[in-house]
């Protein structure tokens, strides 16, 4: 595996975490983790910090290509 593929496997992975707390927040889902209550707001913060690394990724495998 390449650096550019592994690059664009990478931001597709975040791309996806980004979109499964964007869905979380989205609909108000719950979720516990050892009887404790996760925070609305900690899927908000996640999905801007994996949405950033997602575009940083595919930004840095475009630039692979050139």
């Amino acid at each position: 595996m390449n650096q550019k593929s592994f690059m664009r496997l990478a931001a597709a992975i975040f791309a996806v975490v980004a979109l499964a707390h964007l869905v979380r927040a989205a609909m108000a889902l719950p979720i516990s983790i050892a009887g404790w209550i996760v925070p609305m707001w900690l899927s908000w913060v996640a999905f801007v910090i994996a949405g950033a690394l997602s575009w940083f990724g595919w930004s840095l495998a475009k630039r692979e290509a050139r």
